[in-house]
């Protein structure tokens, strides 16, 4: 088509919505889902590591749109296997996005800060070019879950967020249980506490993980969007095992989510992902079906009203 036929037919179809029935436009309007149905790929990183492509297709076509990566090689600037650039030329090509990141910042955290630095550069670039917005802080090692760890933590956390913001992304910190086991004998604060009290707000945003707010068994998701509106930007939904409390397919679980999610303009939502790390009933991909199924059965009229 050349640009004068195009131009022409553009103008019509723009003459056209504006004489749309309001009741039309509004029913066109609600057919757009408000969010995309989002999934970890560290759900199925075995699988990722192996085929990206043949993996991708397969959650698209379970309805999954866009994700949050896992794995990335900051000495290679790529995610499994393959460069940014060609990692964002396939996910294009199959009409996917990425909207976050895990990075592992806590194999930096006791080196020195110069390091940390040359490190967040490296998320930076490679967040860029898959155009995320998010670089999500994922986890601590073990021998790292202390108090003394928590107390320096925040002003970390404030250092790269100021960082990432400079470079027009978004930097979050994601919860497990241990933040919340983790308690200050002087000031009763716990981990998260801290997290939360002594980040700023403008820098430090929340990914909160309901799996593990409700294994904690310290609040609710509810509570901690009530008393901290706008700063949960991204939810982590996955189910817990009602024997074994380890994570299992959405559904299959001990977590109503129906009655659990919090009110998605209150937290500041902007993404979510469906997560399985691991328990999988037959495979990880099964898993990944018979959770999008439940989701879209059950789940997602709260994401779109």
């Amino acid at each position: 088509m050349d640009r004068r036929r195009f131009l022409r037919y553009s103008s019509a179809a723009v003459t056209s919505s504006l004489l749309l029935p309001s009741g039309l436009t509004q029913a066109l309007s609600k057919a757009t889902p408000k969010y995309k149905l989002g999934y970890q790929l560290y759900s199925v990183n075995k699988d990722m590591q192996r085929s990206p492509w043949s993996t991708l297709m397969a959650l698209k076509k379970m309805g999954y749109q866009d994700f949050e990566v896992f794995g990335f090689d900051p000495d290679t600037v790529s995610y499994y296997g393959l460069p940014a650039k060609d990692f964002k030329r396939m996910l294009d090509e199959l009409g996917l996005t990425v909207s976050s990141g895990h990075y592992g910042f806590a194999s930096y955290l006791n080196k020195p800060l110069s390091e940390m630095n040359a490190f967040v550069d490296k998320c930076i670039q490679g967040a860029k070019k898959l155009e995320a917005s998010y670089i999500t802080w994922p986890w601590m090692a073990p021998e790292q879950r202390t108090l003394a760890t928590f107390k320096k933590l925040p002003a970390l956390l404030n250092h790269i967020g100021e960082r990432v913001a400079k470079a027009g992304l978004t930097f979050a910190y994601h919860n497990h249980g241990f933040e919340f086991d983790i308690t200050d004998s002087e000031t009763g604060m716990t981990g998260y506490d801290m997290v939360i009290s002594q980040t700023d707000p403008k820098v430090v945003k929340l990914q909160m993980d309901m799996y593990w707010v409700a294994h904690a068994m310290k609040t609710t998701p509810k509570a901690l969007v009530a008393a901290h509106p706008g700063r949960f930007v991204m939810w982590h939904i996955k189910d817990m095992d009602k024997q074994t409390r380890d994570y299992t397919e959405l559904g299959n679980g001990s977590i109503d989510y129906p009655a659990v999610l919090p009110d998605t303009d209150v937290s500041g939502l902007r993404y979510f992902y469906i997560e399985q790390g691991g328990n999988f009933a037959s495979s990880p991909m099964e898993s990944a079906a018979a959770s999008a199924k439940y989701f879209k059965a059950k789940l997602a009229s709260h994401f779109n009203q």
